[in-house]
């Protein structure tokens, strides 16, 4: 019995040993015919083969978020490709380049650049915000009669506009200063309600606190049935009368009643730096007066295009709104 339990495990041994050499064999010749790879498909065609996958998605992702020109914010590609494992012939090479080029060809890239206004109308571009502060900073110095009508906007287009350097920027801008006229203290002063804006975080210069504290009910950006365009500053809510305090030192450049903005005080800092101050039930400081930080200077109200007692509260810096959120709350 016990001999021929032997000789059957002898011949399955023989026979297991068989089987693995042929296998062995088998799979020597595969590899030596063929690769792994992976086919890539877009929109479910296969268009082609990788054998590193990761490496050429990586190029794909790059070029989605830079681009190839330096002034590309973002690339918008609607189809990515999608890869499945597979053997290819060692002969086949594959085509990552082809492939590459095909997802681009199928890009749409979008530039970001700035844009200089005058009086809401588009004049110089200039590639980089840098540049138009200091376009900006150059007429303040040289008193343009056209700086208070001056803003900047930042674009995002699929066509790039031709920009304009520096020094032919402000020559082109530059109007000759008016004779000064001092406003009688009483006036309103003047305001600037453009709507650019922008969701970019820059130097003010100064620091800030908080105008008044309360519940943020619409944020920067933000549109409504109740605006014509996105959301210039941000709403705190609070009960009416509560005081409103001077988010940094400056002199009131306006004060009175504007529009949608209802009661609003506006104070001018450095550096372009203006904070607003709308909706307000009563206005404490008047045109022309020089107010310190967290002096009092209005009380919320509901005045204007408002549907309740808050502090509409704005940052711009040369004209354009920036986040308030970036810098307080």
């Amino acid at each position: 019995m016990l001999k021929k339990v032997l000789i059957h495990a002898r011949k399955s041994i023989k026979l297991i040993t068989l089987i693995s050499v042929s296998l062995l064999i088998v799979l020597g010749i595969v590899a030596s015919s063929y690769k792994i790879s992976y086919s890539v498909s877009i929109n479910g065609e296969i268009v082609g083969y990788t054998d590193n996958k990761s490496k050429l998605q990586t190029q794909i992702n790059d070029y989605i978020e830079n681009g190839e020109n330096e002034n590309t914010a973002f690339v918008q590609v609607e189809t990515l490709p999608e890869y499945e494992m597979c053997l290819l012939k060692r002969a086949e090479n594959s085509n990552d380049e082809e492939i590459f080029n095909l997802v681009k060809s199928d890009g749409v890239p979008y530039y970001r650049y700035y844009a200089i206004l005058e009086n809401q109308q588009e004049k110089i571009y200039v590639a980089e915000f840098s540049e138009a502060e200091n376009i900006v900073n150059k007429l303040k110095e040289k008193k343009s009669s056209n700086i208070e009508n001056i803003t900047i906007s930042e674009k995002y287009e699929t066509q790039m506009n031709d920009f304009t350097a520096i020094d032919d920027a402000v020559s082109k801008l530059y109007t000759e200063p008016k004779k000064v006229v001092v406003a009688k203290k009483t006036s309103l002063g003047t305001v600037n309600t453009a709507t650019n804006i922008s969701g970019a975080k820059v130097e003010l210069g100064i620091s800030l606190i908080k105008p008044i504290s309360g519940i943020i009910t619409s944020r920067f950006g933000a549109r409504s049935s109740r605006r014509v365009s996105s959301h210039t500053g941000l709403d705190i809510a609070t009960s009416t009368g509560t005081p409103i305090y001077a988010a940094a030192s400056g002199t009131v450049t306006f004060s009175g009643r504007k529009g949608s903005y209802g009661n609003l005080i506006v104070v001018t800092h450095s550096n372009g730096v203006q904070t607003y101050y709308a909706h307000c039930n009563k206005l404490y400081a008047s045109n022309g007066q020089t107010v310190s930080q967290g002096q009092a200077i209005a009380e919320v109200g509901s005045t204007g295009n408002s549907t309740g007692p808050h502090l509409h509260f704005e940052i711009r810096v040369n004209g354009v709104a920036y986040n308030p959120q970036n810098y307080l709350y």
